[in-house]
């Protein structure tokens, strides 16, 4: 039985209000009861409104839902059902044409282009590595990940392989080639760098000097100008330093004597609170928070064994370098960090209200990260976060602008209860459902004086999708989903939308998940797509991926890109409107067992983690042993799509039941090595996880949107319960 504490009308978990009154508040000037009286404010006045929005949420669905049983197949008329959504209100009034007025954005979100990093909050040890993967080794990158490959005896060896390692500084070489070139002859031909006149002098194995042939891109130095031991460049806005250590292997087999490439890689990073975390009660929530507040005080630390040796890993300070004019120059050596709220619709125990509720998780979440974000605004911290004084948080999981209004009504008041000037509170808006895609110009309008990002989650999107046209028929198997039309127009329309509201120069336009941590090479020669189609930040799985993906940005100019896409043809509303039903349904028995398959393997290995070890993303292996990085949104997918197949009888209860039988023994079996695993299929009936998988699959089309949050959640705390 959870301990509570009485303040305010409210019912507080004890780890909680004991984890607020010590270690937040004591370094704020907000005195104790003020705080929590000004929390209570905004949870009375607020919940009611938050409740409202889901009751709106339900009530359009319901009317969709009864026009699709009603206009089935050959009674479908596109013109009738997009006059139906504006009528019910899902289709929003359109707002005048804008620009948006945020202010004080760091450069990171309004000037530069590049990765960003989505890591749980609650891993210590995963938070550090990304704020920490500000900054990545080239070489390392190259040498550890498939894009280097092992043929002619260039293999990953135990010991350092000169053979591998050529083809990396190779890799390396046509990179400086491409970013930095000189005037004549190549990087391949150095033989050394020296910095002469505030200018680079190349010296080439034909005897003959050379310089850069852009000057300025040079920026710095650390070391003696005639032996630096690094160069600083600038390239597109992103900076990296080409090394130069005596003591290392590569730098003594290399004729300019270059040690290695360090990139400036993820220059954002999302600390979730979300999606990648099964945080289901106070215990996880103050795990969370307090890894948040270590990141805003600069003093988060982690000490693991690794290799028989402890280490301690801590948060990067700094990089200095002189300037070519004498001057120090600094370069931010940490990712800027965003942290990611919960959306609407959960809700969490670690508070209970004056009525006997919980309150909302996301008015939580607001109020809490953004208390401890204080550190950073105010300064009373080692290392900084924003230079700018600003608090960036990712709002996921809205639908339509009234739900963005109210987000940003609710940042509005955390900022009155904390004393903070208005829009110190940034959001970022997730454009991952429906109903937001469609009024995409009016969600931007609701919060136009504090958004700061828009990014498409084609996962989540995906999703919802499917359970908004849950009865409009049966959906295209998951794969050719991928090939529909309206995801094409959404991806698009993210774009179009964002440049025309004012983003570029000002904020970041974001594209989604690379998904497959173990295919770099793959991911090197597509990835770059997104940064083609005009996203100025796209995420990545690792601060390995970051460093790769970097390297789109050197070949990119995004900035100079998305003032050309601006006089494009935008999207076609139309087309994202598109329902993605099957084109035929007389698919083969083996073709609806694999499509089960694949669907219960992924929603098996995704939840018996989440349910028996809290684990909320992980690299799970597929159905062909391809480890792919999971969240919720993957399992929202894969539940719906089951869950429609079902309603329309193109499969069973009984096939659904059998493939995820099936899918579990090779799920344990996949898991064997994991000492902390407990098998499903030792006993079907009295697994939770098993159990939640089932749930997740035929109570789906009943769930909210088709959220997995809410099942999830009763059964991890039912496993905690049943744990202690």
């Amino acid at each position: 039985m959870t301990k509570r504490i009485s303040i305010a009308n409210l019912q507080v978990a004890e780890e909680l209000y004991s984890f607020v009154n010590e270690q937040i508040l004591p370094g704020t000037t907000i005195a104790v009861d003020t705080f929590w009286d000004g929390f209570a404010k905004i949870i009375t006045d607020l919940s009611p409104k938050n409740n409202a929005l889901l009751l709106k949420r339900m009530s359009l669905q319901q009317q969709i839902t009864t026009y699709h049983q009603t206009h089935q197949a050959e009674n479908f008329d596109f013109v009738d059902y997009k006059e139906f959504l504006t009528t019910i209100g899902y289709l929003a009034a359109p707002v005048p044409d804008f620009t948006i007025s945020t202010k004080n954005v760091d450069a990171e979100l309004a000037t530069m282009a590049g990765p960003q990093l989505v890591v749980p909050v609650m891993n210590a040890r995963f938070a550090l590595n990304a704020v920490n993967a500000r900054w990545g080794s080239l070489y390392d990158a190259l040498y550890g990940s498939d894009v280097i490959t092992d043929a002619d005896g260039a293999e990953k060896t135990k010991t350092y392989n000169p053979k591998r390692g050529a083809k990396v500084v190779a890799f390396a070489r046509d990179f400086l080639d491409q970013s930095i070139p000189l005037v004549t002859g190549s990087h391949h031909n150095v033989q050394s760098y020296q910095v002469v006149d505030h200018t680079l002098l190349v010296k080439l194995s034909n005897g003959e000097s050379t310089q850069l042939a852009d000057p300025i891109a040079l920026i710095g130095f650390t070391g003696e100008p005639t032996s630096p031991h690094e160069l600083v460049f600038k390239h597109h806005d992103l900076h990296f330093i080409v090394e130069f250590d005596q003591q290392s292997t590569i730098a003594q087999s290399d004729p300019a004597g270059v040690s290695d490439i360090a990139m400036e890689s993820a220059l954002t990073t999302i600390m979730d609170c979300e999606d990648s975390v099964a945080a289901v009660d106070a215990e996880d929530k103050v795990i969370a928070y307090q890894n948040w507040l270590g990141l805003n005080q600069g003093t988060l630390s982690e000490s693991f064994e690794k290799s028989g040796q402890q280490h301690t890993r801590v948060m990067h300070q700094d990089k200095t370098f002189q300037n070519l004019d004498g001057t120090q120059g600094k370069l931010k050596a940490r990712s800027l960090m965003f942290v990611r709220n919960v959306g609407h619709l959960m809700t969490n125990n670690a508070i209970i209200d004056q009525h006997g509720n919980e309150v909302p998780e996301g008015i939580m979440d607001a109020v809490i990260t953004s208390l401890i974000s204080t550190y950073d605004v105010n300064q009373q911290n080692t290392l900084r976060n924003s230079e700018t004084g600003s608090v960036y948080i990712v709002k996921p999981k809205m639908h339509g602008p009234e739900e963005v209004a109210f987000a940003n009504e609710l940042f509005d008041r955390v900022e009155e209860l904390l004393s903070l000037p208005r829009n110190t509170l940034k959001m970022g808006i997730m454009d991952e459902e429906r109903r937001t895609s469609v009024n995409l110009k009016a969600c931007i309008y609701a919060a136009k004086e504090r958004v700061v990002f828009i990014n498409t989650g084609f996962l989540d999107r995906t999703g919802d999708e499917i359970h908004t046209s849950m009865s409009a028929g049966v959906m295209a198997r998951k794969a050719d989903i991928k090939l529909t039309k309206w995801i094409s127009a959404y991806e698009d329309n993210n774009v179009d939308i964002g440049l025309a509201c004012g983003f570029s120069g000002k904020a970041q336009i974001g594209k989604g998940m690379w998904p497959i941590p173990d295919q770099m090479a793959n991911m090197l020669a597509t990835k770059i797509n997104h940064v083609e189609a005009g996203a100025n930040t796209a995420w990545v799985p690792s601060p390995t991926a970051a460093t790769l993906h970097a390297l789109h940005y050197h070949k990119v100019n995004v900035l100079q890109l998305q003032q050309q896409l601006k006089s494009r043809i935008p999207a076609n509303i139309d087309d994202i409107l598109t329902i993605p039903l099957a084109e035929h349904t007389q698919w083969s028995e083996q073709e609806i067992s694999d499509e089960l398959d694949n669907n219960s393997q992924g929603i098996l290995g995704y939840v018996v983690r989440w349910i028996d070890q809290g684990v909320g993303c992980s690299k799970v292996p597929d159905i062909n042993n391809v480890g792919l990085m999971e969240d919720r949104a993957t399992l929202r997918i894969s539940s719906q799509h089951m869950a429609n197949w079902l309603q329309h009888n193109i499969c069973t209860p009984e096939q659904v039941l059998a493939s995820m039988k099936k899918m579990a023994a090779i799920v344990d079996q996949q898991n064997q090595h994991d000492s902390q695993y407990h098998a499903m299929s030792d006993n079907f009936d009295s697994n939770i996880a098993f159990q939640t998988a089932l749930e997740l699959v035929f109570q789906g089309h009943q769930q909210p949107n088709g959220y997995t949050e809410p099942l999830l959640h009763k059964n991890r705390l039912l496993y905690k319960a049943q744990a202690k």
